[in-house]
């Protein structure tokens, strides 16, 4: 059924508005991109499309050449600063479930590639839409540049700074976590890592994980102030000083890692919100549920949504209702995925000596049932099933 007759506006290049125009494309709708950057390139750099992303990814038909992209992932440890394991989860499990692998991925080769995917006359760079206006049934969204461009549906999915659901809902204004977050890819021929994990330390977090390409991705996040001028002129010989007591191969990773290749950000989300439908509007991915990175889900969770938007738009009856239908099965699990991220974040930052002390005691002699529950209750549930119902 066709139910987008006229044009299709989404705002935002990345993960999410790229997977919805090709998701609209496979059934055969005209979705044009309009992205703020003059340039899409994949800002940032590594992060993990865990089991229900290539679930996901399978539903939109792509997932078999995105896997080639990725880096297989059999484990991801959670470990002390001096290399003791803490949390051994086990994705085997959520594997065979999905009968899906899970994979790091550079952000750069999954842009590439979902790029090539779209025509280049249905990518608009260089707009970042300020505002939008309704009118009858359709929508205008305004663009810093003063142009304007007019459709039937509007697919909001321009990130955590969304000025479009800032006016939708007032007051959902980015968050602070409480810290910052140095990333780099690095290569990997000397150090030669095998697998991912993330270290906690008294020092803040580190993780790392191998890419395709023999290259290395790595992350730090330190507490600090927001928009800290110290932490912003840090460089790797900092972040080597902070880390140089933590267990191999940190402090070699920075060590090889060049200033110029540093990316840092303040790590933010936005609290969970209500309502992700508006009529003939509709929220996708960060502008939506902006999360913190601790469970790893924020690209994941915004190619779920397109994979459940497209399974609504092929049974409902008008765009309003499938938008509707979606918010009703994504909200709860975005919600929780937020909160959760949130709470773990904290837990993980800790700097006292006698909470590191007992948080790690616990985790390592807490049973493997009681650590797998949390990740079971995120990855075991099959998200396209949530409130769906196949009477329509």
């Amino acid at each position: 059924m066709m139910l987008v007759d006229g044009t299709c506006i989404i705002v935002g290049g990345g993960i999410a508005g790229l997977c919805a125009a090709i998701g609209l494309g496979n059934m055969g709708i005209e979705a044009h991109v309009y992205e703020s950057a003059s340039e899409l390139k994949g800002i940032g750099a590594g992060f993990g499309l865990a089991a229900n992303a290539m679930q996901a990814l399978e539903h939109l038909g792509i997932k078999e050449e995105i896997s080639l992209l990725g880096h297989y992932l059999d484990s991801y440890h959670v470990l002390d600063q001096g290399g003791a394991i803490l949390v051994a989860p086990s994705t085997q499990s959520i594997s065979q479930k999905y009968q899906q692998d899970n994979f790091a991925i550079h952000r750069a080769d999954l842009h590439r590639f979902l790029l090539s995917k779209i025509p280049d006359s249905q990518i608009h760079l260089g707009k970042r839409a300020v505002s939008f206006e309704r009118e009858g049934d359709g929508v205008h969204v305004h663009f810093a540049d003063g142009s304007q461009v007019s459709g039937q549906t509007l697919l909001v999915a321009d990130g955590v700074h969304s000025l479009l659901r800032q006016q939708l809902v007032p007051g959902s204004i980015p968050r602070y976590a409480g810290y910052t977050c140095w990333r780099a890819t690095i290569d990997n021929s000397s150090i030669q890592l095998k697998e991912g994990s993330e270290t906690w330390g008294n020092k803040g977090r580190f993780g790392m994980t191998p890419l395709v390409g023999n290259r290395i991705y790595w992350y730090a996040c330190i507490n600090s102030s927001p928009q800290n001028p110290v932490l912003k002129r840090w460089t790797t010989t900092e972040l080597l000083d902070n880390f140089k007591h933590y267990h191999s191969p940190i402090p070699t990773i920075l060590a090889e890692t060049r200033d110029s290749d540093l990316i840092s950000n303040d790590i933010i989300d936005i609290a969970p919100l209500r309502q992700l439908a508006f009529d003939n509007i509709l929220l996708l991915g960060d502008a939506g549920h902006a999360t913190t990175p601790n469970l790893g889900q924020g690209a994941c969770q915004a190619i779920e949504d397109v994979a459940v938007l497209m399974d609504e738009l092929n049974m409902a009856t008008s765009i309003p209702q499938a938008f509707k239908r979606f918010e009703k099965r994504r909200l709860e699990r975005v919600n929780y995925i937020c909160n959760t991220s949130w709470k773990i974040g904290k837990i993980a930052q800790w700097e006292h000596p006698l909470l590191i002390g007992m948080r790690n005691f616990c985790m390592k002699v807490m049973p493997n049932s009681l650590k797998q529950q949390q990740l079971n209750k995120l990855l075991s549930v099959d998200f396209m099933q949530i409130h769906r119902s196949a009477d329509r």
